[in-house]
């Protein structure tokens, strides 16, 4: 099989816990329980055949550092679980656009001295053969511009973040034009809130519980919960956490989800709290509450591991627009919402070419 070549915006956490990840299982066995991979040998590509060959951001702690070095620099606080070698990729300056929230300008000083890459035409020249769009919740320009640079330079799209993408007709159109895959919206991480309260949610449903109401609230101490006290920013957020549960309840249920406070001291963990409240037989309430701490960005470096590989089997057999079953599975904000056994199985059937998206 082919290396899969991968570009990124935006070298924060997330991107650190990726890479770190992909050099981590680089010589895991096939055969071997891996704790934290949830596929080794997916469709026939292994975590070692992705290479990373662009990288962009505006911090000049990154911008002209190897990559290998940039997703150590600050503000990243992600714990590092893996020292990566020089990966021969330099972090190149993409245009501001709207990618910098006014609660993080203080911390992050734009690479005011390098010159502003023309990220489609740096994706032509590195190949890629797809690009993971990492820039900060309410970016909704800069993912834009991403989505069509992306198209610019034939490359497939992952939307890990809450622009809504994947999950529109407009895009899903456009990349359907281009004979090009796109997945998303808003990675769901392996064991996060979102998949744990989908799955609460659905339990109720299933177990013949009638919800009452549910609310969930996170707080975090990086700088992607610095950026969300900007309420405005925080539109598409909002909405793409509280869809993902709202999908799993046939009927209307008041909900109040998302990010509530910025912790600096939590640094990368992310705790969670999620309320249910509920009827069972003869009308008798029962109420779950919940916490849940997890280290936030290698929660979801695993899912995108397996959404890189779906999408890279996506342009290996000509398939183009959304990807329906990966993203079920993957993200938030899917253009078609599943309880997770099911979007488990559409992925299964994918690999197996049972399921053509």
């Amino acid at each position: 099989m082919n290396e899969i070549r991968v570009a990124v915006a935006g070298v924060g956490n997330c991107t650190s816990a990726l890479v770190q990840g992909v050099h981590y299982y680089r010589n895991v066995k096939e055969e071997e329980l891996v704790p934290g991979l949830l596929h080794v040998n997916f469709g026939g590509y292994h975590p070692k055949d992705i290479r990373f060959v662009a990288a962009f951001d505006i911090n000049q702690e990154k911008v002209g550092k190897d990559l290998a070095d940039a997703i150590y620099a600050a503000p990243n606080n992600t714990p590092v679980f893996c020292k990566v070698p020089k990966l021969g990729v330099t972090v190149k300056r993409s245009p501001v656009l709207d990618g910098l929230g006014k609660f993080c300008r203080s911390i992050i000083k734009v690479a005011s001295s390098q010159e502003v890459v023309d990220v489609a035409e740096e994706l032509k020249r590195t190949k890629a053969d797809l690009i993971l769009n990492y820039v900060p919740v309410g970016s909704e320009r800069a993912a834009r511009y991403y989505a069509n640079a992306a198209i610019e330079a034939g490359c497939a799209f992952i939307n890990c973040m809450p622009s809504f993408i994947a999950s529109t007709p407009f895009w899903q159109r456009k990349f359907k034009q281009a004979d090009l895959p796109v997945a998303g919206d808003d990675v769901m991480s392996q064991i996060g809130a979102t998949v744990l309260h989908k799955t609460l949610a659905k339990l109720f449903v299933d177990r013949g519980v009638k919800i009452d109401e549910s609310y969930q609230l996170n707080v975090g101490g990086d700088t992607d919960f610095l950026n969300m006290l900007d309420e405005a920013r925080l539109l598409t957020k909002r909405e793409s956490k509280t869809s993902a549960v709202r999908a799993m309840i046939p009927y209307p249920v008041p909900l109040r989800i998302g990010p509530s406070d910025y912790v600096d001291f939590l640094k990368n963990i992310k705790v969670c709290y999620i309320s249910m409240k509920g009827k069972y037989f003869g009308d008798t309430p029962v109420i779950i509450d919940l916490k849940l701490e997890v280290i936030d960005a290698p929660n979801s470096a695993g899912v995108i591991i397996d959404a890189i590989r779906a999408t890279k089997i996506a342009l290996d057999r000509g398939i183009s627009g959304p990807l329906i079953g990966i993203s079920a599975y993957a993200f938030k904000h899917p253009p078609v919402h599943a309880p997770y056994e099911i979007a488990k199985t559409w992925v299964r059937d994918f690999i197996e070419g049972k399921k053509d998206r």
